[in-house]
């Protein structure tokens, strides 16, 4: 298994921007779909999105698109989160993910802990 760890969280007003990161050891990220996804108090975890092991496939969910970019650096071992334009509805607990190749939306078998964001209005 690949150990994954967000940093980058944290409290911004609405309108700004955040970017996360999200650090692996233990093994390399070549050849793993790298995911973000997020869950806000009482809700259920909500895809973010994702990108394959190329830097290709890229996909978002509908309420990222046009505000959040997905990134990864295979030689750093790292994927990013840039969040511009955040709402105070963005709120919650940014979670990376990873699984080898790709075999579904709901496959990813690495997590990390998460970073909490928290949007203010």
């Amino acid at each position: 298994q690949v150990q994954l760890v967000e940093s980058g969280g944290g409290l911004v007003q609405a309108g700004g921007s955040l970017r996360l990161s999200c650090a692996a050891s233990g093994r390399s990220l070549r050849g793993r779909t790298m995911a973000w996804f997020r869950q806000a108090p009482g809700k259920e975890r909500e895809f973010v999105a994702s990108v394959l092991w190329n830097g290709g496939g890229i996909s978002y969910g509908d309420f990222a698109k046009g505000r959040f970019t997905i990134s990864r650096d295979n030689a750093e071992n790292a994927v990013y989160l840039q969040m511009d334009s955040l709402k105070p509805e963005d709120t919650g607990v940014y979670l990376c993910a990873a699984q080898f190749g790709y075999t579904g939306p709901n496959k990813y078998t690495s997590w990390g802990q998460g970073t909490q964001v928290t949007v203010s209005s």
